[in-house]
């Protein structure tokens, strides 16, 4: 039987600091397989604006930078260790930038498979040979990162395929989630989201072993609990407390229970993370703090059909 240690953790939203943190693990634990279940990209853009005497502005965090040319290289690590995207620019672009919405998701797209190609280029020299890297985008990842993934050769695209872990066990990936309040690239309906994963279950050769990595995390599992938003997406807060609700996925439930893999990993809800089994199936949701720089995961080792090792890593 194969014995495999693995790290999952999932929705760094562009924090390159996660990012360094998760790939150094590989060497830290001795991994066989690093699992990343999307998200990867940030969501703000910080313009860099250049001046008639050659200078640079910019804002980061409520304070204004006055650059050299110099100083930038460091200046844009700096944003991109916050999870931010650095864009030069000029006073022209950047007013362009904040009245044509069509640019700016243009540019957006851009960026973040800019940031994503320069972060497959930290593999190599953090992560040893043996260690396979797997990942697939999340619901909040626009496809045009998919090719920048797919043509890295340490990297193994995983999504909506199954891919095989150790010669034993599969990992099935799938980014898609249930209806969100903000109109994600990869959300659709739960009737959609069931299609679409029994499509994928079909490709799994031996269910008792396999792995899902399905980034949205079963419905009403204490790992989808969520604040509750009105229309407006503001926090609805009852008795001083946000008042939280189940925001998963019935499809996924419902897969779950039905197949019972080994082994569930999920993201999706920042807020929930812990684990949970749905019958013999062990789920888990790591959470995520990307905005403080700190790295979530689980290290999973499984032997055959027995999960032997479930390890909660935050740091």
């Amino acid at each position: 039987m194969a014995k495999t240690r693995f790290m999952f953790a999932t929705d760094l939203h562009g924090s390159e600091t996660v990012w360094r943190k998760f790939l150094n693990i590989a060497k830290i634990y001795d991994l066989d397989a690093l699992i990343l279940s999307g998200d990867m990209t940030g969501k703000i853009m910080v313009p860099i604006i250049k001046r008639d005497d050659r200078k640079y502005t910019s804002h980061l965090l409520g304070r204004e930078y006055v650059l050299s040319e110099e100083e930038l290289p460091e200046y844009e690590e700096k944003i991109r260790m916050t999870s931010y995207l650095p864009y030069r620019t000029t006073p022209e672009e950047s007013a362009k930038i904040g009245n044509d919405e069509e640019y700016r998701e243009n540019l957006f797209e851009k960026l973040e498979c800019d940031i994503v190609e320069h972060w497959l280029t930290l593999i190599p020299d953090r992560v040893p040979d043996k260690c396979k890297v797997i990942i697939s985008p999340g619901n909040d990842d626009k496809f045009a990162i998919d090719e920048v993934i797919k043509k890295d050769p340490r990297i193994t695209f995983g999504e909506e395929e199954v891919v095989d872990l150790d010669g034993e066990h599969e990992v099935l990936c799938f980014g898609w989630t249930n209806p969100t309040p903000f109109d994600s690239p990869r959300e659709c309906s739960e009737e959609e989201m069931e299609e679409r994963l029994e499509k994928v279950v079909a490709k799994v050769k031996n269910i008792e072993t396999a792995v899902f990595c399905i980034h949205c995390p079963p419905y009403d599992s204490h790992l989808d609990y969520a604040p509750m938003v009105d229309k407006d997406l503001n926090i609805i807060i009852i008795g001083g407390k946000p008042r939280e609700v189940p925001v998963g996925s019935h499809a996924v439930r419902k897969i779950i229970k039905k197949y019972q893999p080994l082994v569930g990993l999920h993201g999706h809800i920042h807020e929930s993370p812990g684990y949970i089994k749905i019958g013999k199936t062990v789920c888990f949701n790591p959470g995520s703090e990307y905005g403080e720089g700190i790295f979530k995961g689980y290290l999973v080792e499984i032997e055959g059909d027995k999960i032997i090792r479930l390890q909660r890593v935050e740091g």
